[in-house]
């Protein structure tokens, strides 16, 4: 299963209208709303933000809205597009402006879900795509004269938004790959002789 690292957009005329089709990293449906809601304010002279999202571990929560074009001609084909490529936590939003030209229902379908798969593959293309992979957050403190030598065995581990606080000692933070927690734990405990514990 793959997740996206950051947002990306991809841009069409289709008989004069504008379709817009962006990707954003989504983790809940309440952040999805908050995107969404985003994005209609962002672009209040567009007639539609059609959206669709795929969220959870198994990509098990599921959305779509036609936004006011005609019933299963946008959020579905979006969302169908969206649930075959493979990834999860991942929003896509596609704002049209109306051109002036009706589309009918296969134009419609067709640019909704060209405008999906376009988007996806930029993405792919430029690496935007990763694994899937549980984390755990993680913090410790450690002595000055260890932050050397622990920072060095750090490297051997999958760390995610590694953050460091200098004051009476280091405090680390950050995130590890779930099944790496337990060795990354006992790996710095014995370190230090048992004094740095990772929370």
């Amino acid at each position: 299963m793959l997740v996206l690292k950051s947002t990306i957009s991809f841009e069409e005329v289709i008989k004069g209208s504008k379709f817009l089709s962006e990707l954003f990293p989504c983790e809940s449906q309440s952040q999805a709303r908050d995107l969404v809601k985003a994005q209609k304010t962002k672009y209040p002279d567009a007639t539609h933000v059609v959206h669709a999202f795929v969220i959870g571990a198994g990509a098990e929560i599921l959305g779509m809205s036609d936004d006011g074009e005609p019933s299963g001609t946008a959020g579905r084909p979006t969302l169908d597009v969206l649930k075959g490529f493979g990834c999860t936590n991942t929003l896509v939003t596609i704002t049209r402006w109306f051109g002036g030209t009706l589309l009918g229902t296969g134009g419609l379908v067709k640019a909704y879900s060209g405008g999906t798969k376009q988007v996806l593959q930029k993405a792919e293309s430029e690496g935007l795509f990763e694994e899937l992979v549980e984390k755990r957050s993680f913090f410790f403190v450690c002595d000055y004269s260890l932050h050397k030598l622990i920072k060095l065995n750090m490297e051997q581990f999958a760390l995610y938004d590694v953050n460091e606080e200098f004051a009476e000692g280091v405090t680390i933070c950050g995130k590890i790959r779930a099944d790496q927690f337990e060795s990354f734990a006992s790996k710095l405990m014995d370190l230090s002789n048992g004094r740095v514990t990772v929370k």
